[in-house]
């Protein structure tokens, strides 16, 4: 289905620690999160806050395991004041240190009034923006997409839950007033599925600017009891609300056929932010690899 010389598989390490909440998973080393990435089959994985700092050190660390960097996370916040230096600054950062890693794409997110952090329920609490908070958004995300052009690289935008592009029609605002050269889409399933839209319907709609895929399930029992009683995120996610794919609601092989008839190239990233007291880590991360391999084919 995919072009394997094209098109990767990889793991993020939120089932085994998180960085927004240090707690959980607090007990795992680094040495057994990326090993047990590799001993479940992925190819690369994102950088967590255990991951050692030195790229040299961290690269090393990951070869001697077959495994590469596949994506930093860069923060913006161009709708809050005086925030667009400092934006600019960390995406450079981000930019160099996955160049350096070997990498070619830059994840961003506008974390401006975001909710997800916060002791709130995400969807009643969600950020939303007036129209000069959307034009500054969307001039930054412009003028950071072609910094990593120039450079080699690309920008995807990852709509999130709990921030000011979570529901679909934002997603289709952000996509409409950028440039389509240089802003991209990365697709998270379980993000937009909680949202109370259809991943597929994104795919088929997006196919052409997707570069990178979050592969995350939800438990729609536990998505509707949290939802239902106004949990915050992360007692959503403590609760089970994401899971890996093949464990959840969402059919994944329609939206690999979408991505794949569309010539994807990029990652396929495994997220489901879990407890890993609850969600034994390597079980979980076996039970996606499996999963692809019989749905995406590789």
């Amino acid at each position: 289905m995919f072009d394997r010389s094209k098109v990767f598989v990889g793991i993020t390490p939120t089932g085994w620690t998180n960085d927004d909440y240090p707690a959980l998973g607090d007990d795992i080393s680094f040495g057994q999160c990326v090993s047990e990435m590799a001993l479940a089959g992925y190819e690369g994985c994102s950088v967590g806050h255990k991951f050692p700092r030195d790229p040299d050190v961290l690269m090393r660390e990951l070869s001697q395991r077959g495994l590469r960097v596949s994506e930093p996370w860069s923060s913006t916040y161009f709708t809050v004041k005086n925030m667009r230096e400092r934006t600019f600054e960390s995406f450079h950062d981000s930019m160099a240190f996955i160049k350096r890693m070997g990498g070619t794409s830059v994840v961003v997110a506008e974390l401006g009034h975001a909710v997800h952090q916060q002791p709130v329920p995400p969807i009643a609490n969600k950020p939303l923006f007036n129209d000069d908070q959307w034009k500054a958004l969307t001039e930054g995300l412009n003028a950071l997409g072609r910094i990593a052009a120039e450079n080699g690289m690309q920008l995807c935008y990852h709509h999130h839950m709990g921030t000011g592009v979570m529901f679909r029609p934002e997603v289709d605002r952000l996509m409409a007033e950028t440039d389509p050269d240089v802003v991209h889409l990365l697709l998270d399933t379980g993000h937009l599925y909680w949202a109370g839209d259809d991943p597929l319907d994104m795919a088929r709609a997006y196919a052409s600017r997707i570069r990178h895929v979050h592969l995350k399930d939800i438990r729609r029992d536990v998505m509707l009891r949290c939802n239902e009683t106004n949990r915050t995120f992360i007692e959503s996610v403590i609760e089970g609300v994401f899971t890996v794919p093949g464990d959840g609601v969402i059919d994944f092989a329609p939206i690999f056929k979408v991505l794949a008839d569309a010539d994807y190239a990029g990652w396929l990233m495994v997220e489901a932010e879990q407890d890993a007291a609850k969600a034994n880590p390597l079980d979980y991360a076996r039970k996606a690899r499996d999963y692809i391999r019989k749905t995406a084919g590789i």
